[in-house]
C-alpha cells in the first residue's frame, strides 16, 4: 500500500513581504522524486492566495490583492503580535498567506492515514511560520512524524531542532530524505537520483500547485564565487549544471502542460561561463520561438554581460533584469567577493542599453547595512549606478550564520544575533551603528525616493 505524505510550504512572518515569484522549488523537486518512488502526495501551500477558500474570505471581506500578469504580486497579511525580540520595532508584524482556519480545514480534508509530514523552510528569520505549522499539526494529531528541511535547517540547525519536528534534514535533501522515509515507512527506494548529474532529476511537481502562473527555472545548483555575505556555498558545496537539452525540455513541457508564459531564473550564477551554458541555452530557445518571457530577480553577474549576451536577453524578452553590484566602493567590493569592478559594471550596462533596454528595465542591487558601512558609501553607489543609466535597488542586508562575514556581523551588531535567528531580519537593520542608523537610512531613501527601488519591487 502506498504511503501518504503531506508536504507543507509554511507562512512568512515578517514586517513586509512581497511575492517576487516565490515558490518552494526545493520542495517541489523533492515531490517529483517522491512520486517516482510511488508515494502518495498531498500538499498545503500556506502562501497560496489562489486557494478557493482564501478567495472567498477575501471577497467576503472586500479585500483585493494586486497581482501582475507576470505572476508576482501581494500576499494577504494578517497583523500578529511581534515576537519578544522584535518588540522594539515600531512597525506592524504580520503573517503572510492563507488564514490558519483555511490551513486547518485543508489539513482535515486529507484522507487518513497521513504517514509522514514534510515541511520546508526558507529565510532564517521566518521560522515563526514553521513553529505555527507544527503547532497546528500537533493539535490535530501529535503522533504523525514530522520531517523539517530547507535553508533554515541548514543554516540554524540547533534552532530548527527546537521547533518540535521529529527529524531534520540539512542541505540537499533528495537522497537523505529517501533513506529516512524508508526507515520510517518501510517503503523501499525505487529511484534514488544521482545529484552529480542534475539531468537525472525529474521536473519539479508543479502539478501540486493550485495555479501555475509562472515557472521557476533552476539550471544549476551552487555558485563558483565565495562572496562574504552569501550562503550559496553553505547550501550547495559545488556548482553543477543541467544540460541545455534538459532545460529546453522542461520549458517546452511547462508550456504544454501549464500554459506558462513567464519563466523565472533562480540560479545563483546564471551568467557564469555563459559561452558554455547560458548563451547556447538562449540560442536554442530562440530557435524554438516559444511565446515566453524571462525574469532574473536573483541577481546576474554583470561582468559576463557581453554585447552578444545583452542582445540575447533583449531578443528573448527578459522583462525583469537584475544585476548584482552591491557597491561602487573598490575596497568594499574586494572584501565582499570582488565579482565585478566599476569599469566592468559600466561596460555591462552600456551593452544592455545598446541592445535596447531602458534605464527602468536595468535594476541594480546595492547592499545596504553591511557591518560598519558608511552612509556616504551608499549615497555614492546610488549616484554611480544612476550615472551609468541604470536603476539602483536598495537591498537591505541580512546577516547569515556560517558566512565569512557572520563573525564581523556578530561583533558589530547592536543586537545579539546569536541569541535568536529572528534578529537576522533585514527590516530591523541588524548591523546598524552610530554612523549609519535606521533613521539615517530612511532619510537616504527619502533623498533618492524618485530614483531608486527597494528590494521587494518587481
Amino acid at each position: 500500500m502506498k504511503k501518504n505524505l503531506l508536504l507543507i510550504n509554511t507562512w512568512i512572518y515578517d514586517f513586509a513581504a512581497y511575492d517576487l515569484w516565490i515558490k518552494p522549488l526545493g520542495l517541489l523537486y523533492l515531490a517529483a522524486v517522491l512520486k517516482k518512488n510511488q508515494y502518495k502526495l498531498t500538499y498545503i501551500d500556506c502562501l497560496d492566495t489562489f486557494d478557493p477558500l482564501m478567495q472567498n474570505y477575501l471577497k467576503k471581506n472586500k479585500i483585493s490583492l494586486k497581482r501582475k500578469t507576470n505572476g508576482s504580486g501581494s500576499f494577504y497579511k494578517t497583523i500578529v503580535d511581534k515576537p519578544p525580540s522584535l518588540k522594539m520595532v515600531p512597525r506592524n508584524y504580520g503573517r503572510y498567506g492563507i488564514t490558519p482556519e483555511v490551513f486547518n480545514y485543508r489539513l482535515r480534508q486529507i484522507p487518513h492515514p497521513i504517514d509522514v509530514i514534510l515541511i520546508t523552510s526558507m529565510m532564517t528569520y521566518w521560522y515563526p511560520g514553521i513553529a505555527k505549522v507544527i503547532e497546528l499539526i500537533k493539535n490535530y494529531d501529535k503522533h504523525i512524524p514530522i520531517i523539517l528541511g530547507g535553508n533554515f535547517v541548514t543554516l540554524c540547525p540547533d534552532k530548527a531542532l527546537s521547533l518540535g519536528a521529529d527529524f531534520t534534514i540539512a542541505g540537499e535533501g533528495e537522497n537523505s530524505l529517501l533513506h529516512l522515509l524508508e526507515k520510517i515507512t518501510n517503503q523501499p527506494i525505487l529511484f534514488n537520483p544521482n545529484l552529480d548529474n542534475l539531468d537525472n532529476l525529474p521536473f519539479p511537481a508543479f502539478d501540486l500547485q493550485r495555479k501555475v502562473n509562472f515557472i521557476p527555472l533552476l539550471t544549476s545548483r551552487g555558485c563558483p564565487f565565495r562572496c562574504s555575505y552569501c550562503a550559496s556555498s553553505l547550501l550547495h558545496n559545488r556548482i553543477r549544471r543541467r544540460s541545455v537539452t534538459n532545460i529546453v525540455d522542461e520549458v517546452e513541457y511547462s508550456i504544454k502542460t501549464y500554459g506558462t508564459q513567464h519563466f523565472v531564473f533562480y540560479d545563483d550564477a546564471l551568467c557564469y561561463k555563459s559561452k558554455n551554458h547560458l548563451i547556447p541555452l538562449l540560442q536554442t530557445l530562440k530557435e524554438k520561438q516559444f511565446p515566453i518571457f524571462f525574469h532574473t530577480p536573483n541577481a546576474i553577474h554583470a561582468k559576463e554581460i557581453t554585447p552578444n549576451l545583452a542582445q540575447l536577453f533583449f531578443q528573448m524578452k527578459f522583462q525583469t533584469l537584475r544585476l548584482g553590484f552591491e557597491t561602487s566602493n573598490p575596497f568594499q567590493q574586494k572584501i565582499t567577493g570582488g565579482k565585478v569592478t566599476n569599469e566592468q559594471f559600466t561596460r555591462a550596462v552600456k551593452n544592455l542599453h545598446m541592445a535596447g533596454f531602458s534605464s527602468e528595465q536595468i535594476g541594480v542591487y546595492l547592499l545596504v547595512g553591511l557591518p560598519r558601512q558608511q552612509i556616504d558609501e551608499i549615497r555614492e553607489s546610488i549616484q554611480f549606478v544612476l550615472s551609468t543609466g541604470a536603476t539602483p535597488i536598495l537591498a537591505e542586508f541580512s546577516p547569515i550564520p556560517g558566512t565569512p562575514l557572520w563573525p564581523f556581523c556578530v561583533e558589530n551588531s547592536p543586537f545579539d544575533l546569536t541569541a535568536d535567528p529572528i534578529l537576522h531580519n533585514n527590516s530591523i537593520f541588524p548591523c546598524q551603528w552610530e554612523n549609519f542608523s535606521w533613521k539615517d537610512y530612511l532619510q537616504l531613501k527619502s533623498e533618492f525616493s524618485k530614483k531608486i527601488l527597494i528590494g521587494s519591487s518587481a
